[in-house]
């Protein structure tokens, strides 16, 4: 959380805000929030990673789960769905998601 402020230059509060409405997402690591560098982008949270992150939820994942999914490597996209996203391949990212459902 404290780079997150930094980084962002929002108040914490304002970045926990973020968090709740799915703007990014967070994990606890040590009693801390913590937001994996890759889901930012030029000091802002990655665009598409909103609409993933809903559709997660819906299909049902918990927080953690989700979290691993975006990081680990998913066989049909051949790179781990937060990479994919990066490099604009939203629309595969989201057929995959709503498929887990």
């Amino acid at each position: 959380m404290p780079e997150l402020v930094e980084i962002l230059d929002l108040t914490p509060s304002r970045i926990r805000r973020l968090i709740e409405d799915k703007h990014l997402l967070a994990i606890k690591r040590s009693g801390v929030l913590s937001v994996p560098k890759d889901f930012l982008r030029a000091g802002e949270p990655l665009v598409h990673l909103r609409g993933t992150l809903f559709l997660l939820e819906d299909a049902g994942f918990s927080t953690d789960e989700a979290m691993e999914w975006l990081l680990t490597e998913e066989e049909t996209l051949g790179t781990a769905p937060i990479d994919a996203l990066i490099s604009g391949r939203k629309t595969e990212v989201r057929r995959i998601t709503q498929a887990l459902a």
